[in-house]
């Protein structure tokens, strides 16, 4: 009897730990960027120096290097996109854990505020801060 729950405890612990999500996945509040940034930033260039497209599928993240995909799932409805990161932000002062630009919003269907699930897909070659 002692070894079946034993065993039985075990098998529960594989489970959940083959469960786990990704080593680089987080959750939070995402946020939209779009046209806006033209007022703020006139240049329209990006932390990386590339061109802001409001339509792409690009997005902003303070902890992950530029040209990363991640992926993002809205966690209502279950829909996920892949993004490329070339920007920094939103202010660490808002709670928010990534800003999607209009474009990559849309797509989602998350325009505004939503709770999002942010995984990495694939990095540019080096490492990134765990920070969350």
């Amino acid at each position: 009897m002692l070894l079946q729950r034993f065993a039985l405890r075990a098998a529960v612990v594989c489970a959940l730990l083959s469960a786990s999500p990704p080593a680089h996945a987080w959750a939070g509040i995402d946020s939209t960027y779009g046209r806006e940034v033209f007022r703020i930033n006139p240049s329209r260039r990006t932390a990386n120096g590339e061109l802001f497209n409001p339509m792409g599928q690009t997005a902003a993240i303070w902890d992950v290097p530029f040209n990363t995909r991640m992926r993002v799932t809205h966690l209502a409805t279950g829909r996920s996109i892949v993004v490329r990161v070339n920007d920094r932000g939103p202010h660490r002062r808002l709670g928010r854990l990534i800003d999607l630009s209009t474009g990559a919003c849309r797509a989602l269907g998350a325009c505004g505020l939503a709770r999002v699930r942010v995984e990495v897909v694939s990095g540019p070659g080096r490492r990134w801060a765990d920070a969350r």
